[in-house]
């Protein structure tokens, strides 16, 4: 029988809703079971993670290795400017090589400065060369382990059944420029979970407008709703959750001067407590962190009573055991 489960996971697009609807489940009883101090540790046993970061992580680094290491396996952070790829060998020959050291390859390649695009290919790159599960910690297109934590965290405080919900992605202003892989990846899966989902960005900041289209296909299929304003308070009005973060122009990208004297003018796209007032009275916010205190949002919004933060966080560990757990084993859910 053909597994649910693709062999990479570069983008929730890719994967059914029967696969990702799995994968989350898992991710809540993991939860659930490392409350009350069940441990994983046969899982993974005797297996093996590379993780090749070519951007600093934090969140990202942190919480593959501790997935990792409670499903019994082990990860192994690789620097790719230690690697011979970065004096000429093809990624054909290095993913091959890696493949056959271990079971899964994660792989992160984010960068603001190169054109936009070329951090998805190298990813299916990895993917295609690589006869293992290889996993987009984010490239310049998509973060979908992020997203998958969000989706964890809005079924933890809305319940599973998401539809009607109204989230709001917003950009705000930064300190420097960010990928667009976050808001990307929010519009495909919460269109495709019959969310409201508004889009709000000053002119000149639109996403890709095929991800946009997708999102809107997603959207009817799902009977859910993609609308997109040049309003930040469009994003919060009776929003149930509520999530602005800074992405670059692509318009601008990867001249980081023109970006940013793009951004300059709108030092006012912050989420602060009057806009948190506007959101439905159970609202949240969410950001993926790093976040830029003072510029992205107020410190009272971010430490306050309706700040989802640390459940994402926490999320993206039981998100990312059960996507390893699955993707390795290659078997379902109700065997575990």
């Amino acid at each position: 029988m053909k597994s649910i489960f693709p062999k990479d996971f570069i983008t929730t697009q890719e994967w059914s809703m029967e696969a990702l609807e799995s994968v989350m489940q898992l991710a809540e009883r993991f939860k659930l079971e490392r409350q009350a101090g069940i441990h994983h540790d046969q899982l993974l046993r005797g297996r093996t993670l590379w993780s090749i970061f070519y951007n600093p992580s934090t969140r990202t680094r942190a919480s593959f290795m501790a997935a990792m290491g409670q499903l019994g396996g082990q990860t192994h952070t690789l620097n790719p400017s230690a690697l011979q790829s970065s004096i000429g060998e093809v990624i054909q020959d290095t993913g091959g090589v890696l493949a056959s050291y271990g079971d899964a390859i994660s792989v992160r390649y984010c960068f603001t400065k190169e054109a936009y695009g070329d951090g998805n290919k190298i990813l299916r790159e990895y993917g295609k060369y690589a006869g293992v599960p290889v996993l987009n910690m984010e490239c310049d297109t998509y973060h979908p382990c992020q997203v998958m934590a969000d989706w964890q965290t809005l079924r933890q405080r809305f319940g599973p059944d998401l539809k009607g919900k109204k989230i709001g992605v917003s950009w705000a202003n930064g300190q420097y420029i960010r990928p667009v892989a976050v808001p990307q990846s929010l519009i495909l899966l919460m269109t495709r979970l019959g969310m409201e989902v508004t889009l709000a960005h000053p002119e000149g900041f639109e996403l890709d407008p095929k991800i946009v289209k997708q999102a809107n296909v997603n959207a009817k299929k799902s009977e859910g709703k993609l609308t997109i304003s040049n309003s930040m308070d469009d994003a919060f009005k009776d929003a149930h959750a509520v999530y602005p973060k800074n992405w670059g122009p692509l318009v601008a990208m990867p001249d980081m001067d023109k970006a940013a004297k793009m951004q300059e003018p709108h030092k006012d796209w912050i989420a602060n407590k009057k806009r948190m007032k506007m959101t439905k009275d159970n609202g949240i916010y969410m950001h993926c962190m790093p976040v830029d205190r003072g510029l992205e949002v107020e410190n009272a919004v971010i430490d306050g009573p309706k700040s989802a933060i640390w459940d994402q966080a926490e999320n993206r560990l039981h998100a990312q055991k059960a996507l390893l757990t699955m993707m390795i084993n290659n078997r379902d859910e109700h065997k575990y």
